[in-house]
């Protein structure tokens, strides 16, 4: 069997059990790789409990910068006995397998196309340490020693990645400890085997000042910048960390530097009704307010989202889409909440989502959704996910204006009250949909800053009347048709060939979708490609698809919602639109793409 060769272009995984301290020792291994100035994309895949469990983690090694999975393993790091089979059978023919051979397995477990690699972890820890804890946690760190060695890689990044991990603070032993166990298993993989690999990494670079984040932490940076002050939520995977992290940006930039008061409030609810009702009535007094959840929490929060939408009041929640229905699988990702959000509440509703596609666009988007919510006085969702949100990947870095100006839309002030100008609260008075407000205390006599969840006339009166309601709802109608024009637009790629075949995708898919859409074109298939970055859809997606016969639609749920949405807000004919879904909890892999489309378009052909 010929082995899988290549340079900086592999994929590797690491089977362990999850609480036995090996993330950081994966982490570690990417970050190392990273200083060889090779982009590295890992995900971790792990269990809604907290120990005893298999977790994974997989590292895409890709000098070409591709992000996404690529699909299949080139070399398994095996540390879990319980997961022995089916991580073995998870290598592609030609690859490596790297085990801890303290205890000796039977020929039958292992492959005949997989080049097998025994090091005995076990008996070195042992060795080297009494402690039972220290023997797990350097386990780990070990095999990564060995692999520094299979796969060549730069001893000298691993003590630079631990000196500044562990300076100061009477951490010296801790990096004693560390830079020993690296090299009991670097030793012994030069004293007992043959390396490199034919997979190896070399220096290069590629990484340039891309920064290492996850989408959360980014997401949570982003309102800072944006201007939140005001926080409400409660715990649910895979959000929490946001406002988390939030409060941890708070306390840097938003303490008082004379008084060392706080500019912000940050409230942990009892559930998601509190939260959410929190959030409204910040919005509602002039705060720039968000909420963070996730598919279960919308759920619950689908009541005071509809107020918010027919007060007309500034909401701004961020949503780390995991997998469901109900409870589902609260540690796997999807993109799974499409119409929930877009339809959130009873009646006819419809709200603005916006779909980073990294931890860069979830700084960015989320800064963006403050000022698209006090503009457009709605609701604004920024639809990530757990693949975004939760998982570590390269991005361009943030860029930070101390002098931003923030766009609070159409708020009247009072020297304009004061000179008369006419105010209705929900009267629109040019044409966009969207009315003038006020903010409460303005003014003392004029302007009082009326809401209604009730039907209403344009002075904020109560009126059940047919008209004042039609005249309500159809200002809302114009008001999202106004938004259009105010989201992020969508990215367009055209194909280096005349193409009458196009591709629809957004959010977590796009790393995986450059890949495929390049393998795709250099195997002759031509796709013109959009990605879509948030809904309302403006004019260009109706001229994208108007401009094709066949267009594939890539989502990672099982109900094709994006598609489902582009038919019935375009009147799209649903032939035109082929479905390719990807639904397992993993995040969509390049090659599923690329044999999905290819095999249905050459289906068609034959």
């Amino acid at each position: 069997m010929k082995r899988i060769a290549a340079i900086n272009d592999f994929v590797i995984k690491f089977a362990n059990v999850n609480g036995s301290g090996s993330a950081s020792a994966n982490e570690l291994f990417a970050k190392a790789v990273m200083r060889m100035g090779v982009p590295v994309s890992p995900r971790n895949i792990f269990p809604s409990n907290i120990q005893g469990m298999p977790t994974w983690y997989e590292a895409r090694v890709c000098e070409k910068g591709y992000h996404g999975r690529r699909g299949g393993v080139d070399m398994m790091v095996a540390m879990n006995p319980q997961t022995w089979d089916t991580d073995i059978a998870e290598i592609s023919p030609g690859g490596y397998l790297l085990y801890d051979s303290t205890r000796p397995q039977p020929a039958s477990r292992f492959r005949d196309d997989v080049l097998t690699i025994g090091v005995p972890l076990t008996d070195i820890a042992n060795a080297a340490y009494t402690d039972p804890r220290q023997r797990q946690l350097f386990k780990n760190i070990i095999y990564v020693g060995a692999l520094s060695v299979l796969l060549d890689v730069d001893v000298a990044v691993f003590d630079t990645l631990f000196a500044e991990q562990y300076k100061g603070k009477g951490k010296e032993r801790l990096l004693e400890a560390n830079v020993q166990a690296l090299h009991l298993g670097r030793d012994y993989v030069k004293q007992h085997l043959q390396a490199p690999l034919d997979i190896r990494v070399q220096r290069a670079d590629n990484v340039g000042d891309q920064i290492f984040t996850d989408g959360n932490s980014a997401a949570a940076l982003g309102l800072v910048y944006g201007g939140a002050t005001v926080a409400a939520w409660y715990p649910i995977t895979p959000s929490t960390s946001i406002p988390e992290m939030f409060a941890k940006y708070c306390e840097k930039f938003r303490v008082d530097p004379d008084t060392g008061q706080n500019r912000f409030a940050i409230v942990q609810a009892e559930d998601e009704l509190a939260s959410i009702g929190m959030v409204v009535g910040a919005g509602w007094n002039g705060a720039r307010a968000f909420t963070a959840t996730s598919g279960p929490g919308i759920s619950l929060m689908t009541e005071f989202i509809g107020l918010a939408y027919f007060a007309e009041i500034p909401v701004t929640i961020v949503n780390v889409q995991r997998g469901g229905p109900s409870t589902g699988m609260p540690t796997k990702t999807q993109q799974s909440d499409l119409l929930a959000c877009a339809y959130a509440s009873h009646g006819d509703t419809k709200h603005v989502l916006l779909f980073p596609q990294d931890p860069h666009e979830c700084f960015t988007h989320s800064a963006a959704a403050l000022d698209l919510a006090e503009r457009l006085q709605t609701p604004i969702f920024v639809m990530t996910d757990l693949d975004i949100g939760m998982n570590q990947r390269l991005c361009k870095p943030f860029v930070w204006d101390d002098n931003k100006e923030y766009d609070r839309g159409k708020v009247m002030s009072a020297e304009e009250l004061e000179a008369g100008t006419p105010f209705g609260r929900y009267k629109d008075v040019d044409g966009d949909g969207i009315p003038w407000r006020t903010l409460p205390g303005t003014h003392p006599t004029k302007g009082a800053f009326f809401s209604r969840g009730t039907s209403r006339n344009p002075q904020a009166m109560y009126s059940e009347a047919g008209p004042d309601y039609i005249y309500n709802m159809e200002r809302l109608l114009r008001k999202f048709k106004t938004a259009e024009s105010m989201v992020p637009q969508p990215i367009f790629r055209q194909a280096t060939a005349p193409t009458k075949l196009g591709v629809i995708y957004y959010g977590s898919t796009t790393p995986a979708m450059r890949e495929a859409l390049d393998v795709l074109e250099r195997n002759g298939d031509h796709l013109d490609a959009m990605r879509l970055c948030a809904f309302p859809f403006p004019d260009s997606v109706r001229k994208f698809i108007a401009e094709h016969d066949k267009l594939f639609v890539v989502e990672q749920n099982r109900d094709a919602q994006m598609r489902s949405m582009l038919i019935n807000e375009l009147e799209i004919d649903p032939a035109k639109l082929v479905r390719v879904l990807h639904y397992d909890g993993t995040p969509i892999t390049a090659r599923f793409i690329i044999s999905t489309i290819h095999d249905c378009v050459h289906k068609e052909v034959a």
